[in-house]
């Protein structure tokens, strides 16, 4: 299994690896990368890898059966060959900030309104929250969001722990998403702001909350039954 160097370093921006597979000309497995792969709402990332000064760029990162699946543009790189890794990382910077927001807002949906996420979609542009909550308005949610800028001028800091699966289950208020814990896992890693708010998590984040700016919310939605969504900017 490739070592997913953005468990531990969301700021490794370039890395050498090495090619442990290739299926069908394109698609590539290293050893070690730090390309995030789609999932929980943040979107695969871009870059390059370079073999001899030749540039294949990164269109797809998915995880398939634990493995992190690299899809290039063009054929031309082997098993066994040595490659120089780097990011784009404008694009990814952007969806670290919106997904620290998102855990800072998931943080008070859950404890002010006993609200779980539903579904997410982090954008380049925006980000998209759904969640259930039974006593909803407008109105709420402007004062969760001014709620999260507060805490966000108090430049916590974002910091990884892990835990074994046993220890999430005995702390139920760990895992916010209303689908549950994924039966697979057994261990979990943990994101922490400062001493705000604690979340089971495998995306990337920011180091210190003023790094995301200021959280604006530009539209919400009742989608009835309790389903509510939200869609929110940074600025």
């Amino acid at each position: 299994m490739a070592n997913a160097l953005y468990m531990n370093d969301s700021y490794l921006k370039s890395w050498e690896a090495k090619v442990v597979a290739v299926k069908d000309d394109k698609y590539i497995t290293l050893d070690n990368t730090a390309f995030y792969p789609k999932g929980g709402g943040q979107p695969w990332d871009e870059g390059f890898i370079t073999k001899d000064q030749e540039k294949f760029r990164i269109v797809y990162v998915g995880k398939f059966s634990g493995e992190i699946s690299h899809e290039v543009d063009k054929p031309g790189l082997k098993i066994g060959d040595t490659v120089s890794c780097e990011l784009d990382w404008e694009r990814r910077y952007i969806f670290m900030r919106y997904h620290t927001a998102s855990h800072l807002i998931s943080n008070i949906l859950y404890n002010d309104a006993d609200a779980k996420i539903t579904g997410n979609q982090i954008e380049m542009e925006k980000t998209r929250m759904d969640f259930s909550m039974t006593d909803y308005s407008p109105e709420k949610l402007n004062a969760f969001v001014d709620k999260a800028n507060n805490i966000i001028n108090q430049d916590l800091p974002i910091t990884i722990d892990y835990m074994t699966r046993q220890e999430v289950l005995e702390k139920p208020e760990l895992a916010r998403l209303a689908v549950g814990l994924p039966e697979n896992i057994k261990e979990f890693r943990i994101v922490n702001i400062g001493d705000v708010d604690k979340q089971v998590d495998g995306g990337t984040h920011v180091d210190h909350l003023k790094e995301i700016g200021t959280i604006e919310l530009t539209k919400t939605v009742n989608k009835g039954k309790n389903n509510r969504r939200m869609y929110f900017i940074l600025k």
